[in-house]
């Protein structure tokens, strides 16, 4: 029951940071977002919020395989111009799911995720 709870805890949390994350606002003059370069998608520490430098950073388009990525993590798509990335179940960007939209952020349990793609618009 307490995992549960916090779980419930979790994702409430996820959800209300999610929109009350604004894209342009939060974004230094060199197109940083919260420590992820403009044009990168990056990962952040297990169970942290995006006040840690990231563990990955990802720039080229295509599939990139996780490692030692586990439980919940910020995953931020500074991308732009409509570029999206997407969270795989399988590794080399196979049983790819969750869509990541250009400028938002997501909290995901990667747990069962094998690879990101970043995705040309």
């Amino acid at each position: 029951m307490r995992k549960i709870m916090h779980t419930v805890a979790a994702l409430a949390l996820a959800a209300a940071a999610v929109t009350t994350m604004g894209t342009s606002g939060a974004q230094a003059a060199d197109g940083s977002w919260d420590g992820c370069p403009y044009g990168a998608v990056c990962i952040y520490p297990q169970d942290s919020g995006t006040d840690r430098p990231p563990t990955d950073v990802f720039y080229s388009y295509g599939a990139h395989n996780l490692r030692n990525q586990h439980g919940w993590h910020w995953v931020l798509n500074n991308q732009s111009g409509g570029a999206h990335a997407h969270l795989c179940t399988g590794y080399n960007g196979t049983g790819c799911g969750r869509d990541i939209a250009a400028e938002t952020g997501v909290y995901a349990d990667l747990g069962p995720i094998n690879s990101i793609t970043l995705d040309r618009p």
